[in-house]
């Protein structure tokens, strides 16, 4: 999922750097850039925007899966886009908001619409 503002983003750093076989490549340009470079940048960017230092960048995957559970977003096509093998994995990023397990509406409750 590429909003159309990043599509365009990595357009433009394509066209500047040209990258051959990786996207983000390491300074020699023989593998991708290394996880810890990867992990400073973020913190980097989660400094910047003021976020304090707790979470690491695998938050960004548990904040995306519940987001997107929390907008309507079914556990499947979750899995999907996350890459997950088995539905249990996922399972596991799903760290709901209090007001979204407590504002959900009772069964019990359509009930009283059927029955008048």
């Amino acid at each position: 999922m590429l909003s159309p503002q990043l599509l365009q983003t990595l357009r433009d750093y394509w066209q500047l750097y040209r990258p051959r076989t990786w996207l983000f490549p390491n300074p020699s340009g023989t593998g991708p850039i290394d996880i810890k470079v990867a992990q400073r940048i973020y913190g980097a960017a989660r400094d910047r925007a003021g976020l304090g230092r707790n979470g690491g960048i695998h938050t960004l995957r548990h904040s995306f899966a519940t987001h997107l559970l929390e907008s309507g977003a079914d556990i499947h096509t979750i899995q999907r886009l996350l890459g997950h093998g088995h539905v249990s994995t996922t399972m596991r990023y799903f760290h709901l908001a209090q007001n979204k397990l407590t504002g959900t509406t009772s069964p019990l409750e359509l009930l009283d619409t059927v029955l008048r």
